[in-house]
């Protein structure tokens, strides 16, 4: 029974529908539509669709929901809904839930997306926001209110690897009624612990780790059938912004060797920030796998994993960071993570461009701030790359 079975199984086999041909691989079904035997089977399916029942792939596809059934037993909830992009997953996550006059708390420590979503997006229909410093649980418990409708955090933030204690904050919101919806993309589906430690909302960008080749946009939302069906379907059948069967068809076949990547990058990552941690360009270096991380407790407890992620501050500044991306051989420039190749980021000028220099010094992203997420090359190799361009910054 797939109930029993563990992570590598549920990865190759959860979910899986085959046709009356018996394929071995995961169909795709790339078809918009779906016949009806008759008039009244059509009005019946619209009236209430069966389980394994379509409609239009706006609603629901078999492949898409292969998918949504493989990363709901992964991740230990009921339900899940796949998504066009992670930003449709954290927007709709949070859009379906809320209505003008409720109040939200959040971490500070987001990505630029989800930051304009909070304050832009949800303020500009009368949502209330208030942010915290997530690591600082009694500014959770002063911001959390008998009113409040939900907390947001990323488990991990992006790009300084600062991590919430997700058990800790979920009794501080529970006991007021809110919803827990945890961004869980750096912890990935692997490491994640989010369920057991009563997160109630996980969101993915599946872009990340779980396509894991660079090839597609997605996203999962992962909860119980009452909040994926009730409360966030209607919405997202309605405005678009649901997964197309061809992007869920990539992500099954990710997904077989999702485990394999992750344990393998994650090793590659610890190896690489024991190597970098002390040289003497660096002013820091940041990775919750190393025993001097603040955090590195929570990590292993919340984790078991530092994550597949490095950041390091170059001392120097921009003009050194610059240096340093520009003379990597192996590791490529870019703004994406958890791929197959080793990417890096200098966040300053790319994926928190849009911050006011303030915020970006509240949350420690410095000009020679670089985000390194480790891809699968050899963990020698790279380590050897990057001690090559620290040597031109």
């Amino acid at each position: 029974m797939s109930e029993t079975w563990n992570t590598r199984t549920k990865l190759v086999h959860e979910g899986t529908r085959r046709s009356q041909y018996g394929e071995m691989a995961e169909a795709i079904f790339l078809t918009q539509g779906f016949v009806y035997p008759t008039a009244e089977a059509a009005e019946q399916r619209f009236v209430q669709a069966g389980a394994d029942e379509f409609i239009y792939a706006r609603y629901g596809n078999p492949t898409t929901r292969m998918f949504e059934e493989r990363i709901a037993a992964l991740e230990g909830t009921e339900d899940a809904f796949a998504t066009a992009s992670g930003m449709a997953a954290v927007s709709g996550a949070l859009t379906a839930m809320l209505r003008a006059g409720d109040h939200v708390v959040s971490s500070r420590a987001l990505f630029g997306s989800c930051l304009y979503i909070l304050e832009e997006v949800l303020t500009r229909y009368g949502v209330k926001v208030t942010f915290v410093d997530g690591a600082d649980l009694d500014q959770w418990r002063a911001a959390v209110t008998p009113g409040t409708k939900a907390v947001f955090f990323e488990s991990m933030s992006n790009p300084t690897l600062e991590l919430v204690d997700i058990a800790a904050v979920a009794e501080i919101a529970h006991a007021v009624g809110a919803l827990v919806v945890v961004d869980n993309v750096f912890a990935t589906p692997i490491f994640s612990r989010a369920v057991e430690q009563r997160a109630d909302v996980i969101v993915y960008s599946t872009t990340k780790h779980i396509d894991g080749q660079g090839r597609a946009l997605g996203g999962v939302v992962c909860g119980t059938s009452q909040f994926i069906r009730k409360v966030l379907e209607p919405y997202m059948k309605h405005t678009g912004g649901s997964m197309s069967p061809f992007t869920a068809w990539m992500h099954l076949n990710g997904m077989a060797t999702l485990d394999l990547r992750c344990r393998a990058m994650a090793d590659s990552a610890l190896k690489i920030a024991s190597a970098l941690e002390g040289h003497p360009k660096l002013s820091r270096v940041i990775y919750p796998g190393l025993a001097s991380h603040p955090q590195h407790g929570l990590a292993m407890a919340q984790m078991g994993s530092g994550g597949t992620l490095v950041t390091f501050d170059i001392a120097a500044g921009k003009e050194a960071a610059f240096r340093f991306m520009n003379a990597l051989e192996i590791a490529k420039i870019s703004n994406n993570l958890g791929d197959a190749k080793t990417i890096a980021t200098h966040p300053a000028t790319t994926t928190h461009q849009r911050l006011p220099q303030d915020q970006k010094d509240a949350l420690g992203i410095t000009p020679g701030l670089i985000r390194l997420s480790v891809g699968l090359e050899d963990a020698d190799d790279l380590i050897a790359d990057l001690q090559a361009a620290l040597a031109q910054a």
